[in-house]
């Protein structure tokens, strides 16, 4: 990941909306959720929604799917996980200790690959 993308993911996620839905399809797992499962459990309009969905899907955050007539949403943990990288790239200056306990969040985030 390079600078111009990790800005532009990082800005998808600057909002409390979108990094609700992006924190509830985390925790979904890759079998993902419904557009409507997602309103109903964030309590929001289908029309906020859907334009967060819109912002988080063009920085590559969440993949979708159709299933019948739902579209199905899950997080993009690839993407997820190259930011997680891109912002530990060259972390504590050569003390890797120091990151041990981040690198183990970024360790586990790969545990589960879209």
């Amino acid at each position: 990941m390079d600078l111009q993308s990790a800005t532009g993911t990082l800005s998808a996620l600057a909002h409390e909306g979108r990094l609700a839905v992006f924190r509830l399809l985390v925790e979904a797992g890759r079998e993902g959720l419904s557009a409507g499962e997602i309103a109903r459990q964030l309590d929001v309009l289908p029309n906020s929604l859907s334009a967060n969905l819109n912002i988080l899907n063009h920085a590559h955050l969440v993949t979708s799917r159709r299933d019948g007539r739902s579209i199905i949403y899950a997080a993009a943990y690839a993407q997820m996980a190259g930011l997680l990288a891109f912002l530990m790239q060259d972390c504590c200056g050569g003390r890797p200790e120091v990151c041990a306990p981040i690198t183990e969040l970024a360790n586990r985030a790969a545990c589960c690959p879209a």
